[in-house]
């Protein structure tokens, strides 16, 4: 992949190259330390780059308008945020970002960018057909954090959900975040991508959970990584089983 990272931060911008040329999907990486050059960059690279990775406060144009300008383009690239500010997850999440890193970005965090980046086969987030459920189900959702601050998640790193006064819980292996909605709007929404309503207040990522631990009367607990448990109502137990033994 040939991918353009922009940020006015020469020091920064040297880094963020220097960590995406040491994945092995990346044949190479050119530097913009501003809108305008990036620009620049996108009209003389005639066969395109693969992704834009670029922050969002920078002098003269930032980041969110170049993303508006790119999204007027007939194949627009993906679009991946790098910047230390979390209020802006939101308008990203609608302008089609692919996603959202908040600085100082850790290596994890952008392999898992570049994994997405590569499924999309150069799509941008949101173009799959309604069919192409592998790759709705690792769509970003705008989330909340437990302080308010707004976020972008990978819809697939939920484990489960669970119902919280007017919201949702989601609940991920880096913490738990508030998603807006009814549990019995969202499960059914999402359950074509996996996700299963096992209880009254949970629904869960069947593609994560781990196993099944019945009980004596009847009802179970899916067990996830880290040990977190989901109870599992008693005339779920046996669907649950079955499903779980024909996935594994």
């Amino acid at each position: 992949m040939r991918i353009l990272a922009v940020d006015d931060e020469e020091s920064v911008l040297r880094d963020l190259a220097w960590m995406l040329e040491e994945s092995e999907t990346v044949d190479r990486v050119d530097q913009a330390t501003s809108t305008s050059d990036a620009l620049r960059c996108i009209n003389e690279v005639t066969a395109g780059y693969d992704a834009i990775f670029v922050d969002i406060r920078m002098p003269d144009l930032d980041g969110l308008e170049l993303a508006r300008i790119l999204n007027h383009f007939a194949s627009p690239p993906p679009i991946v945020f790098v910047t230390g500010h979390e209020n802006a997850a939101v308008e990203a999440f609608e302008l089609g970002v692919l996603d959202y890193l908040v600085k100082p970005v850790s290596r994890r965090r952008l392999d898992e960018a570049l994994t997405r980046l590569a499924s999309t086969s150069g799509g941008r987030p949101g173009s799959a057909t309604s069919g192409d459920v592998n790759d709705r189900h690792d769509e970003i959702v705008p989330v909340d954090s437990l302080h308010g601050a707004k976020r972008l998640i990978a819809r697939s790193s939920i484990l489960y959900l669970r119902a919280q006064d007017d919201y949702v819980r989601a609940v991920t292996q880096e913490g738990r975040f508030l998603l807006r909605g009814r549990l019995s709007e969202i499960a059914e929404r999402w359950e074509p991508l996996g996700f299963v309503r096992v209880h009254r207040q949970y629904a869960v990522n069947l593609r994560l959970a781990q196993e099944i631990r019945p009980h004596l009367n009847g009802t179970a607990t899916l067990v996830f990584a880290g040990e977190r448990e989901v109870p599992v109502a008693r005339r779920r137990v046996g669907d649950l089983s079955r499903r779980l033994h024909t996935q594994g």
